[in-house]
């Protein structure tokens, strides 16, 4: 069957109903497990002490933000084509979450760039695409609540979405483009097992990892449905006033 189907509102509905206790739990049972383990149970790293601990809420952070917003520019893509408009909404709602986490890393990454690196900010390259990436967030959900139309709100929004993918590729991959000349570190987690963290430090990480991701597609789910039906309301009620 086409993969399409799961566009139908109410396909998606009964998918996202069934799949979303599992997303919570899991989150739950992940996030409890791996900060737990992360944070109060793994020595103190020989170099940064006890700041290095700050990983295993920075990394699943900044890798949420970077994804969640590939995911919306995929989304709008498919939107802006297909016209599906659950493909608008999912990207609406994963919007504030991708937001969130953004700002988040942004937090704990001067928190931890610190005692670190010795100072809170630098124009970096890399922390600079960060930087704008929240802002095209923040311009993305204002565009949402500022345009009454429905339609047109969501043509907009997808192409500032697009307009700023380079801000999330920049996020990505600038210490690959500017090897060398930025100060933020190599990725922790890589394909490439010699650049990797320790075990002691990976596998709590990779727990993490899993609970922030589906503590996202928890939330992304819920917001989405909610969005459907509120769709759906708008709709009967302009139904009822033509009536």
């Amino acid at each position: 069957m086409s993969i399409w189907r799961y566009a139908n509102p109410a396909e998606f509905m009964r998918i996202s109903g069934a799949a979303l206790p599992y997303c919570v739990w899991g989150a739950v049972v992940a996030l409890v497990i791996g900060l737990g383990w992360g944070l109060f149970l793994t020595p103190l790293h020989y170099e940064q002490g006890e700041s290095a601990r700050i990983i295993y809420i920075h990394v699943p952070a900044s890798m949420l933000a970077i994804n969640t917003y590939f995911l919306m520019a995929f989304a709008s893509i498919i939107g802006l084509v297909r016209r599906h408009h659950v493909s608008f909404l999912a990207a609406k709602a994963a919007a504030p979450v991708g937001a969130g986490m953004t700002a988040l890393a942004l937090v704990t990454g001067a928190l931890w760039g610190a005692p670190t690196w010795g100072t809170w900010w630098v124009w970096d390259p890399k922390l600079t695409s960060v930087l704008i990436m929240f802002f095209f967030y923040l311009g993305y959900i204002a565009l949402w609540n500022a345009i009454e139309d429905p339609e047109k709100a969501a043509d907009l929004t997808a192409v500032l979405c697009l307009v700023g993918v380079v801000f999330a590729v920049m996020s990505r991959y600038a210490v690959e483009i500017f090897d060398g000349r930025t100060l933020h570190q190599p990725a922790s987690l890589s394909l490439d097992a010699e650049e990797n963290v320790a075990n002691v430090y990976y596998k709590p990480l990779l727990v993490s990892i899993a609970g922030f991701y589906l503590f996202f597609f928890a939330v992304m789910l819920s917001r989405t449905r909610t969005e459907i039906r509120l769709r759906r309301a708008r709709a009967l009620a302009l139904q009822a006033a033509r009536d």
